[in-house]
């Protein structure tokens, strides 16, 4: 006699898979509050050590900041673009046409970074960040004989060299400084078209990262990260410093190398890879990063993950062309890159980074990068890390199924975690990581579309709510 079916079995499964659904989401919750407490930890013994004997060369550890309780033209509209992300980001991301997206992120993002910015005012918020005697904009003139300017630019990198470079300036490569340059030689010098700049720029990374993991992983993972990339809580360091705009070029070139080794239809099938010149303007792009910042050259290991993802190598003869381009024009211009760097190692320690102890920033770092990044995020790398043995395994062409979306998030989400405790063991990134590690935090902030969707508005609240007490409380040194 055949038996009837019954609502047993799935009951019995729902049932079973409750408890882990519910385990997985206190674990979330309990990830977060552990990355609360490395921050007030950080915040407590910061303070003590700072009180003790300033060698930690900041106002409010773990960051680059001065409590500063205030509120400005900003805060309606950030309070306003808050709540309208928290309540209409998820379903708007999920429903909105492709091309639409990406610009509705852009502009969202923008909309975020503008109002936090101008919580500070026009002229302290936007105008005038990159205009102090640390900043690019204070040597412009000195470049207006190009030539001589790069061939001489490592001679002025130490603090006891004649004319030395301002900290920002000797701890670059000229890229960075030379981006401000041609503003001002186009007509847009001055502090306001520089804070434009970054911030527009800057806040680009959230439609390259769309990009990224839409070719990477699946687009419905792709339009589940997208409200977190808007309330990202470094947005608050995008507008407004050089980094935010670091960041973008590092994520376009990821965004246009994953389009390089993978194209996908809209049926999710695999399908001919896009032109070379994507795979070219990755290259240039990832020239340009590592010109613009020393630490930079770390994006190579999220490149490399974003290669082993798509099983494609093709990209490569064009990608490294691309960057040797870079290098050789900045070679030939006068500029020894190796020489360059070797220096600046001095001129680090010459510095606040020959007192700032390391014991205390190996891991005060690690407090900013949770500061940058969110509780969200937080709890999104949990799941990472959680399931990244299994998503490991499913890489090797041997090992069964292919690994999935999902796993290959976690992935792109593990190479970015890595890079950033590379550069945090390196001692090199002793303190001003909020703003320094920011081309990383997008990568990190991916890691929130693995939250579940059912919890999805709380966690964002939760990455506003954070983005508008920092702003609004402190007033932040970049």
């Amino acid at each position: 006699m055949t038996p009837r079916p019954t609502s047993e079995a799935p009951a019995a499964a729902a049932r079973h898979a409750g408890p882990e659904v519910r385990a997985a989401r206190r674990a979330d919750v309990l990830a977060a509050a552990a990355g609360l407490l490395l921050v007030v930890a950080a915040a407590a013994i910061g303070t003590v050590i700072e009180h003790a004997n300033g060698s930690l060369h900041v106002n409010w550890p773990p960051l680059y900041a001065s409590w500063f309780p205030h509120v400005g033209p900003g805060t309606p509209v950030a309070l306003t673009v808050a709540v309208l992300v928290v309540g209409y980001g998820p379903p708007l991301a999920a429903r909105l046409p492709w091309r639409g997206l990406l610009l509705a992120c852009w502009a969202a993002a923008m909309a975020w970074t503008w109002s936090l910015a101008l919580i500070d005012g026009w002229q302290t918020g936007i105008a005038r960040r990159l205009t102090t005697e640390y900043e690019y904009l204070t040597v412009i003139r000195r470049f207006d004989d190009l030539g001589p300017a790069l061939r001489g630019f490592t001679g002025h990198i130490l603090n006891n060299a004649p004319d030395h470079w301002p900290a920002h300036v000797a701890g670059h490569p000229p890229a960075a400084v030379l981006t401000f340059v041609g503003l001002d030689r186009i007509g847009l010098g001055g502090g306001a078209w520089a804070g434009v700049w970054c911030i527009t720029v800057g806040t680009s990374a959230a439609a390259a990262v769309l990009v990224a993991l839409r070719a990477l992983t699946d687009e419905p993972l792709a339009r589940r990260a997208a409200p977190f990339l808007v309330l990202a809580p470094a947005a608050v360091w995008v507008g407004t410093s050089a980094d935010g705009y670091f960041a973008a070029v590092a994520a376009w070139c990821l965004a246009l190398l994953a389009l390089a080794a993978t194209r996908r239809t809209g049926g999710g099938r695999r399908s001919a890879p896009v032109p070379a010149a994507a795979a070219l303007a990755s290259g240039l792009l990832l020239g340009l990063t590592c010109y613009l910042s020393y630490g930079l050259t770390l994006i190579v290991l999220p490149a490399a993950a974003v290669l082993l993802l798509a099983r494609n190598a093709r990209p490569v003869p064009l990608l490294v062309a691309g960057a040797v381009t870079v290098a050789v024009a900045f070679t030939l211009a006068g500029f020894d890159w190796w020489e360059g760097y070797r220096l600046l190692v001095e001129r680090y320690y010459q510095g606040a980074a020959g007192v700032r102890p390391y014991a205390y920033w190996v891991w005060g770092n690690l407090a900013c990068a949770v500061l940058i990044t969110g509780p969200a995020t937080v709890a999104g790398v949990r799941r990472a890390l959680a399931a990244a043995p299994a998503a490991l395994r499913r890489l090797r062409p041997s090992a069964g199924p292919p690994p999935g979306p999902a796993d290959r998030l976690t992935v792109l989400v593990l190479a970015a975690l890595l890079a950033v405790l590379i550069a945090d063991l390196s001692g090199m990134s002793k303190a001003e990581t909020e703003r320094i590690w920011l081309p990383f935090a997008w990568w990190l902030l991916a890691a929130c579309a693995l939250l579940p969707g059912a919890h999805r508005r709380p966690w964002l609240a939760a990455q506003a709510v954070l983005a508008l007490l920092l702003n609004h409380l402190l007033y932040t040194g970049w």
